[in-house]
């Protein structure tokens, strides 16, 4: 089977450092099939557009079995312990289980968890940076962007924390799988995603039971004994929103605040402004999520009819691919695209998708970023790039650095409580 080369070339990762020409390129064809591959779609009002179109699904069952080939790999419905989560679903279901998985977590039911939540994530942003005290150098991923977001999320869960290591692989085999690669041996690459399903679901089942025995504070507890207006979650149900919120609970957050870092220290100007006014950070992480968003594109949409747009048809059960971080860079939507401006008016980016599936965890995102940046800038002292451009992890969908070696000449104090 022959794919676009398009569609090759976003997945190639010698583009990973640097997608952003490939989709100045793409974007002169709103909508493109290259060859047999997926409808590309790379404009922002067209992108947006279809965010919103309840015609366009996001349940992969709905796809062509031509088209199911070239999306993420999992069968989750070939196994009640593996039932897809709420992203993987249209409605109802989908609203009523991300009602669910709400109540417990924002408005309008526990409104103030986030806002709760600052005091604490500080500490652990301070505790973090404490630990780079009587050195030169950092991994701004393995020392801090990933073990913060990871901390967070297993408190609120309610997920023990040095089990850590546990989930890490398995999220990184789960989180690889969705990564489109049609060189890849689509038997083996399946049956390893499958079983990093089955030993997560397992180890979140028990976690579960647990809690049904034994309530906690946690976010699971809540889940598990929630008995809102949509009723409760089945069993199944409980671990596959678990394992979305787990992983998607880091993953994402981890790019943001790298992506958010490297951006800074190629922009000196901009990272000495908000070492002076931390009040810069909440536009500031608003246009990191356009210029250089978490999430690269949204491989899995499908229509459940035929579909027009931009003058082509895409016809019903074809594979959809969303160029998120192309629309974020349209001349047509943001003067300047290619300039990083955190003064910048009117971003409604796609950093977290629109529509019914926007991104659940957003507002904590932006606090777990607004918080790190800002700390980051201010206790830094002569922070520089070691490496320019830093490794690439290798998931085109999920781009961020692998690792960013960062030297500084000491750390400041840690402000007082």
């Amino acid at each position: 089977m022959t794919h676009g080369t398009y569609m090759r070339k976003i997945i190639d990762y010698a583009n990973r450092a640097d997608p952003y020409p490939l989709y100045s390129e793409l974007r002169k064809t709103p909508v493109l099939r290259d060859e047999d591959g997926p409808y590309l779609v790379s404009t922002y009002w067209e992108i947006h557009g279809l965010l919103h179109d309840p015609r366009i699904s996001s349940d992969r069952r709905n796809l062509n079995p031509e088209a199911a080939r070239l999306v993420a790999l999992e069968d989750e419905e070939d196994d009640p312990m593996l039932t897809p989560n709420f992203i993987r679903l249209d409605p109802p279901d989908h609203d009523r289980l991300r009602r669910i998985a709400m109540y417990p977590f924002g408005p309008p039911h526990t409104p103030r968890r986030i806002h709760d939540m600052r005091g604490e994530l500080a500490r652990i942003v301070s505790g973090l940076i404490d630990d780079f005290q009587g050195r030169d150098g950092a991994d701004l991923v393995d020392d801090f962007a990933y073990p913060f977001p990871v901390t967070v999320i297993c408190r609120l869960l309610g997920v023990p924390r040095n089990d850590e290591p546990l989930f890490h692989d398995w999220a990184d085999t789960i989180v690889a799988g969705a990564d489109p690669d049609p060189d890849a041996d689509a038997t083996e690459r399946r049956a390893t995603v499958r079983r990093a399903r089955t030993e997560l679901s397992m180890y979140l089942s028990e976690l579960i039971e647990d809690r049904r025995r034994t309530p906690s504070e946690d976010m699971l507890s809540a889940l598990v004994h929630g008995d809102g207006p949509d009723g409760r979650m089945t069993h199944a149900e409980l671990v596959s929103t678990a394992s979305l919120l787990l992983i998607a609970g880091h993953e994402t957050t981890v790019n943001l605040i790298t992506n958010g870092m490297l951006t800074l220290l190629r922009h000196p100007g901009v990272l000495k402004r908000l070492h002076d006014d931390p009040h810069l950070a909440a536009s500031l992480v608003e246009e990191v999520l356009r210029y250089e968003p978490p999430v690269q594109l949204l491989p899995q949409r499908t229509p459940l009819t035929d579909v027009d747009i931009a003058g082509v048809t895409i016809p019903k059960g074809e594979s959809i691919w969303l160029i998120l971080a192309s629309g974020n860079r349209d001349p047509r939507r943001f003067p300047d695209p290619d300039r990083f401006d955190p003064d910048r008016k009117d971003n409604q980016h796609l950093g977290f998708g629109s529509g019914i599936h926007i991104c659940y965890g957003a507002p904590l995102a932006r606090l777990e970023a607004q918080l790190a940046l800002t700390e980051l800038a201010r206790r830094l002292e002569n922070p520089r790039l070691l490496e320019d451009p830093p490794p690439y992890r290798r998931n085109a969908v999920l781009r961020g650095p692998r690792h960013l070696p960062v030297g500084f000449d000491g750390v400041h104090a840690a402000r007082e409580p």
